[in-house]
């Protein structure tokens, strides 16, 4: 593993880095038309529903459920970010990240077909995986770690990966599970969110999605909902826009425009919270109260090798399992710092309980913690703080 002073790495991610600019400067520049003297630097929300079109419909913008400008601006930052200096790489942005997962599911997936699903993904999945069976599509599921999802790979149309996975943070070898399905004619989409463009890059892994919620740490405000998916595939990016015409899941002029202006933060939010993720795992890790510490970076973390082969950066959430469901509550309501919410990534730092909704494979004490922006020694005293506080 190898530690970054000029670009915040903390992974040696076998991607390598960018060639070209660091990660800040992209971030930083991404998207950006080319100056207008008098013009912003960034344009505005462009509010239109349609454009004068008078003769036949040429050109690029003609309805606006179909393009915005400021989507198009938008899609080019995160494409930027996704495949850095190459070409041929598409992305479409959605209203939220289950309307841009679903747009890759329902869009490649036919009756008969057979997709493999994480079964300790992100909530939401096991109502995508009912919907796809009322559909007449076959459902397999795996666990994300070892490549458990090797095994049930014959005869799959489309392999879902989610890595690290969420809540669990359990991470797979991208890469083998890529050539293992590309090898059979299956397609391959990871779910990028909790990693970030910074953190992952699937395409360069060999992926043929790379699906995410914006509404996390890529905007990382905690007050926008967004959704995009990046490929290389142009026939499959376009079944993919297909789906988001027909379904109309598009995100606003002005959701699109504080995404785009938040990435301009992103290298200097992701640096600071990854880093402070790291310290606050190292400091609950000798609490004998804690159990089922997890962190990729941490190095007996059972996920920690692969990630350093394929993550440039290990990303803001920890997660660990208090003795009762009890004591999970009474430590969150002790934090003074930490925010109970659900969602992650933002830059005020966010936990939850996470098996009071149900859906999750966790025990009842489990913590979902998301680490903002806050300093380090604040946050990390407010936790040992309340640990201390609510001990039986």
């Amino acid at each position: 593993m190898s530690d970054s002073a000029t670009n915040g790495s903390t992974g040696t991610g076998g991607q390598g880095p960018a060639s070209g600019p660091g990660d800040g400067t992209r971030a930083v520049r991404a998207g950006l038309p080319e100056p207008v003297k008098h013009e912003p630097t960034l344009p505005g929300p462009v509010f239109a529903a349609h454009f004068h079109l008078p003769g036949d419909p040429t050109g690029p913008y003609t309805y606006g459920r179909d393009e915005n400008p400021t989507w198009t601006h938008l899609e080019s930052a995160i494409g930027e970010l996704e495949a850095p200096g190459q070409d041929g790489v598409e992305t479409l942005v959605f209203a939220s990240g289950m309307a841009a997962i679903s747009s890759v599911l329902f869009s490649q997936l036919r009756a008969g077909d057979t997709a493999v699903l994480p079964d300790d993904g992100y909530q939401a999945l096991p109502l995508v995986r009912a919907q796809l069976e009322a559909y007449g599509i076959e459902v397999r599921t795996a666990p994300t770690g070892q490549d458990a999802q090797l095994d049930v790979l014959d005869g799959a149309k489309l392999l879902w990966i989610e890595t690290p996975s969420n809540p669990g943070l359990d991470v797979c070898d991208v890469r083998r599970l890529a050539e293992a399905a590309h090898a059979r004619g299956a397609l391959v989409a990871v779910d990028n969110t909790l990693a970030t463009p910074l953190g992952q890059r699937p395409l360069d892994l060999g992926a043929d999605f790379s699906v995410a919620s914006g509404t996390k740490q890529l905007t990382g405000h905690g007050d926008v909902l967004l959704g995009y998916v990046a490929g290389r595939d142009a026939v499959a990016m376009a079944a993919v826009r297909r789906w988001r015409k027909i379904v109309g899941a598009i995100p606003g002029p002005m959701e699109a425009w504080l995404a785009h202006r938040s990435i301009a933060t992103l290298q200097l939010r992701v640096d600071r919270q990854d880093a402070t993720a790291l310290r606050v795992a190292e400091a609950l890790r000798s609490r004998p109260e804690i159990t089922g510490l997890r962190h990729p970076g941490l190095p007996d973390d059972p996920s920690h090798k692969v990630a350093s082969q394929q993550m440039l950066r290990y990303g803001c959430v920890v997660s660990f399992t208090l003795p009762s469901r009890a004591r999970a509550d009474r430590f969150l309501d002790a934090l003074h710092l930490v925010e109970g919410a659900t969602s992650f990534g933002g830059v005020r730092s966010t936990a939850e309980r996470r098996g009071r909704w149900g859906g999750d494979a966790v025990p009842e004490g489990f913590i979902r913690l998301s680490v903002g922006a806050e300093d380090p020694d604040d946050l990390v005293a407010d936790l040992l703080r309340a640990l201390d506080e609510t001990a039986d």
